[in-house]
């Protein structure tokens, strides 16, 4: 094992991820690992996009949103990928806005209703 590549179950350890997010990352082509034998190695590159990716879904970025954003890059280079990912951004900040209204509005109402409850059986 070479310090610049890292084993599938380093791989999982260092992302915290189970082997079959892995897989499937691999699956969908997020992922294009070494392959030795029935071995799979990371290197820089895989570990950069699993980076990229953990992040992306981390600000709930659908994985197929992703995988197209990890294309430009190949396809288009880093200044067509970066615009790109303003318009994600943009995008997902607008969502999450709702969300987070939503969410707002799910806590005042759940709140009010256990205060009424708690108030009708003579509990704080």
């Amino acid at each position: 094992m070479t310090e610049d590549r890292l084993s599938f179950k380093e791989m999982c350890a260092a992302f915290e991820v189970t082997p079959r997010t892995l897989r499937y990352y691999e699956y969908i082509e997020l992922l294009q690992p070494d392959r030795e034998g029935r071995s799979r190695f990371y290197g820089a590159r895989e570990r950069a996009r699993m980076k990229l990716i953990m992040r992306g879904r981390r600000f709930g970025f659908q994985l197929e949103d992703i995988r197209q954003w990890l294309l430009i890059y190949e396809n288009e280079g880093t200044e067509a990928q970066m615009q790109t990912w303003i318009g994600m951004a943009d995008g997902q900040i607008k969502e999450l806005a709702e969300q987070r209204v939503q969410l707002e509005e799910a806590y005042t109402e759940l709140t009010d209703l256990r205060a009424n409850v708690a108030k009708e059986l003579g509990l704080k």
